[in-house]
């Protein structure tokens, strides 16, 4: 870390990979990297009251069934990611999943999702996309009941394989 009154130049600092010499948004060129084997899990979480969290888990939501919905909502913004993110490369994802589990200590739901891709990039873009519109879902789903409802903490807590290796998040 820079010292007090110390300068970091453009030098110092790491490159933003979707920015040109020019300054101008690109997307990376990764047609030289080898389809290596890449995953990443990416978690959040919808915090509501107990009487909303009840509502979800007797299945008695107005609108249905919340967690399967948010479930195939999270799985398909996963492989919409580049339609939504304008520089993410369009991937042909080999797996995607979406754990939400009631949790009466928050009270509210944990999601979580798993996305693997054999290819030349990652793929955390997509599992944050996946974790995010499945939060979003539940939110949606029973805001008529509770409009205070908050989606908190979306996170990458793992990513696997490129050239980056390994990265987890330290609990």
């Amino acid at each position: 870390m820079a010292g007090k009154g110390s300068r970091r130049t453009a030098k110092d600092r790491p490159a933003l990979t979707h920015i040109d010499a020019a300054g101008e948004a690109r997307m990376v060129d990764v047609s030289s990297k080898p389809a290596t084997e890449r995953a990443a899990i990416a978690e959040g979480r919808v915090v509501m009251s107990r009487t909303t969290l009840d509502l979800i888990v007797s299945g008695n939501a107005k609108k249905g069934d919340v967690l399967g919905t948010a479930r195939i909502a999270g799985i398909m913004a996963a492989k919409r990611t580049p339609d939504l993110i304008p520089l993410c490369h369009p991937l042909a994802l080999s797996k995607v999943t979406l754990d939400i589990a009631p949790d009466g200590k928050l009270p509210g739901c944990i999601v979580r999702a798993t996305v693997k891709v054999n290819g030349a990039t990652g793929v955390e873009m997509e599992a944050l996309t996946a974790v995010s519109i499945a939060c979003l879902t539940i939110y949606d789903m029973i805001k008529a009941v509770e409009r205070g409802a908050r989606i908190e903490g979306i996170h990458l807590v793992e990513k696997k394989g490129g050239k980056s290796g390994h990265y987890r998040v330290r609990d």
